[in-house]
């Protein structure tokens, strides 16, 4: 301690730094997912939902219980499910009519020519730079949403934008200091 003028400042000693783990723990939150790899194989496990992706590979601890870090190059997508026993193969990959939530609804095309339907935010700021977070076009299934990486893609189009309800549009409104001049 430092004492002047009557008044006592505590000057904290540096601490010993530890040592950062090489290996970090992933969180305690995950979600059930099902990798569809390129080669048709897939893997079952979890993820972090907030941050999966790091540095180009996909972080997912396995049913197995050890963490497994994939390459996004050999995913073609990320399909997060309510359960594993279930097949995340989707009966309808095309939405029947023109969807009700709002959003970007998206055509995706995979490099092996599958294609699939789904939305995406309106907001492409919340999309990340390594892929595309999409809903699937049958919201009861087992695919709750899929993450699909750009690397898996030949194209994407945007089909529609669906916003949230719509105001009627009003004409102009009449100006009532105008004295009518003609009448018909």
């Amino acid at each position: 301690m430092h004492r002047g003028r009557g008044t006592e400042l505590f000057v904290p000693q540096p601490e010993a730094r530890q040592p950062k783990p090489e290996n970090r723990l992933m969180p305690s939150t995950h979600k059930k997912v099902i990798v569809r790899k390129m080669d048709r194989d897939s893997v079952s496990g979890y993820v972090s939902p907030a941050q999966f992706v790091n540095e180009g590979k996909l972080e997912l601890l396995n049913t197995a219980g050890n963490v497994v870090a994939m390459d996004l190059r050999e995913i073609k997508g990320v399909y997060f499910v309510r359960e594993f026993g279930d097949s995340e193969s989707l009966t309808r990959k095309t939405f029947t009519s023109r969807p009700r939530s709002e959003g970007l609804w998206v055509r995706l095309r995979f490099k092996d020519n599958e294609i699939l339907e789904g939305l995406m935010p309106s907001d492409l700021t919340q999309n990340m730079p390594e892929g595309y977070l999409v809903n699937p076009p049958d919201q009861r299934s087992n695919t709750q949403r899929i993450f699909v990486p750009r690397t898996a893609l030949e194209s994407l189009t945007v089909l529609a934008v669906i916003g949230a309800g719509r105001r009627p549009r009003r004409g102009p409104a009449e100006d009532q200091r105008q004295v009518p001049m003609f009448e018909e």
